[in-house]
């Protein structure tokens, strides 16, 4: 039965991985940044490391996942999150 729950937590890891890196969507992708953090902290108190458990899920999910999500709030609030270079040529022509 344990050895059930690793299989199904280790195909879970990898799943929220490729699913937080392929999203299109930031929030969507940050979200599930922060679940894969919390689902590592478990897969680390099932290998006997309550240490880095919490270290995990204090800074991989908890702050880092914080930091993440104020960086597409602030993101969301620009015209054009990544300006091109051409747009800067244009600019700097213009001055």
């Amino acid at each position: 039965m344990r050895a059930l729950f690793d299989v199904l937590l280790v195909g879970l890891l990898v799943w929220i991985a490729i699913g937080s890196v392929s999203q299109r969507k930031l929030f969507k992708s940050v979200v599930m940044f922060t679940a894969f953090g919390l689902f590592l902290s478990l897969a680390w108190v099932r290998l006997g490391s309550p240490d880095v458990a919490l270290a995990e899920a204090a800074i991989g999910a908890g702050v880092t996942g914080a930091l993440l999500l104020d960086a597409v709030g602030h993101m969301r609030s620009r015209v054009t999150p990544y300006p091109s270079p051409a747009s800067a040529e244009r600019r700097d022509a213009d001055a």
